[in-house]
């Protein structure tokens, strides 16, 4: 009689391949590849996925580099979101760790610095909605006060946006130091700060007011003038200059 193994069929499963449903970089034809199409039809004819593709270089053994590119874009909402991600954020997530995030860190910064170089692409603040208009898609959804001061030139255009302090839910502690340390390092003539209320109700809080007048007079001594200070809300913003709390 036949052991009782030697009655059971064949199985394949040991042999079987481990599913995959991802393609890997090197598995796409080579005329295909991102960094083969940036150099046969330019940097503009690629996705932001592609070119992020091409800064992490390589994948992990869930996703090849491209797959990883979009499950960063998708983690963090959208490039501006990935932008504004820390290095520790981006390092959290599987296959990238402190030098990729460090490397697309310093490309989004070189981005940055090429359009503060350039004085007609600065984007021009005349209004409150232009602060808003700049800041809001990215501050709207935050759960967590952003403080940011805005750098301007003496057109009003921005040599650079700068995130002072990320405070709790009801606060952000700032410091003149940390303000106007950016502003004389990049020259500014004058600056606007803005900050979110993750509650969605703009309305300047007490601490708001103290914080805008302790800046005016740290920029009075300065010679460098703080123009206003906007709060974000939901759709909505206050201009602590048009309420003449400032």
């Amino acid at each position: 009689m036949p052991k009782d193994d030697e009655l059971a069929p064949e199985s394949d499963e040991a042999e079987a391949p481990a599913l995959r449903y991802h393609v890997r970089i090197r598995e796409i034809p080579a005329d295909e590849r991102p960094r083969e199409r940036l150099v046969k039809y330019g940097a503009d004819t690629l996705s932001t996925a592609e070119l992020l593709a091409i800064l992490l270089r390589t994948g992990t053994e869930k996703y090849s580099a491209l797959g990883l590119a979009n499950h960063l874009l998708s983690t963090f909402g959208s490039l501006r979101g990935v932008a504004n991600a820390t290095i520790e954020e981006m390092s959290a997530i599987h296959g990238l760790g402190p030098a990729k995030a460090a490397q697309i860190k310093a490309a989004i910064e070189f981005g940055r610095r090429l359009v503060a170089a350039s004085p007609e692409e600065r984007p021009k603040i005349r209004s409150p909605r232009d602060v808003y208009n700049l800041l809001g898609p990215t501050l709207r959804d935050q759960n967590r006060e952003h403080f940011v001061a805005l750098l301007l030139d003496t057109k009003g255009g921005v040599l650079r946006t700068r995130t002072v302090s990320v405070g709790d839910l009801s606060s952000s502690l700032v410091h003149p130091r940390e303000v106007f340390t950016e502003a004389v390092r990049h020259s500014a003539a004058s600056l606007i700060v803005a900050h979110n209320h993750p509650s969605g109700d703009p309305a300047p809080s007490p601490e708001d007011v103290q914080v805008t007048r302790r800046l005016c007079e740290a920029g009075e001594l300065l010679g460098i003038e703080l123009l206003d200070h906007v709060v974000l809300g939901d759709s909505r913003w206050v201009s602590l200059k048009e309420k003449g709390l400032m």
